[in-house]
């Protein structure tokens, strides 16, 4: 049976993830109260930062821009600013 969460993310009871993706405290904040339909919403915009800003990932200041990023797509509810991103109109 598929484990459920109140997605802080969504705002509503969803599909939780099978295991914790994420190190540390905020992993297990992740863990605990993300779907999993919100982590890929969030693994969406984040391989498009990582992109858009050519981020090498092995650079500590570029793994913390992102962890600052995530914590405030997933919790804060803000969107990410992607440089020449304009998402698709609604039709």
């Amino acid at each position: 049976m598929a484990r459920v969460v109140y997605c802080e993310y969504l705002k509503k009871e969803a599909e939780g993830l099978d295991f914790q993706l994420y190190p540390g405290e905020l992993g297990e904040k992740i863990f605990s109260s993300i779907s999993k339909e919100a982590w890929a919403e969030w693994q969406k915009k984040q391989t498009m930062l990582i992109n858009e800003k050519r981020l090498n990932m092995m650079d500590a200041n570029a793994r913390i821009f992102l962890e600052e990023q995530m914590e405030a797509f997933l919790f804060q509810g803000k969107d990410v600013d992607i440089e020449g991103f304009t998402p698709p109109e609604e039709k």
